[in-house]
């Protein structure tokens, strides 16, 4: 990693799990109680979005205030994610190349490409 790099999945599993370990969270980072903080998590960011058109949305970033509220809930969102992969044994990097792998193989280029494609 480069000074200017951001860092890895693992070092960042690392950090959290140092972070939970120093505060003794551990016992509260159950499974269950993890999916239940990315919920949460997930609704902030989503109740950022929430009552914006599409237009506002693509547009959510250019606030300074709304950039930071969405980076910070994408975090957290993040956050919560890999540590629920870590308690349960998951690589998410693994965990999503196979979920594309099987996406792609699901919906073939071939399939409809226009809108018109759709609608019959």
């Amino acid at each position: 990693m480069t000074e200017n790099s951001p860092p890895d999945l693992p070092a960042l599993q690392r950090r959290l799990a140092e972070f939970a370990a120093a505060r003794s969270w551990q016992p509260y980072h159950t499974p269950k109680n993890l999916v239940s903080a990315l919920s949460v998590e997930a609704a902030e960011l989503v109740e950022i979005f929430q009552w914006l058109t599409p237009e506002q949305s693509e547009r959510v970033m250019d606030d300074p205030d709304s950039a930071h509220r969405v980076t910070d809930e994408v975090a957290d969102v993040l956050a919560y994610l890999l540590q629920l992969c870590e308690v349960l044994g998951i690589d998410p990097r693994a965990a999503l190349a196979a979920k594309i792998d099987r996406n792609e193989a699901r919906f073939p280029v071939a399939g409809p490409t226009t809108d018109q494609d759709y609608a019959e």
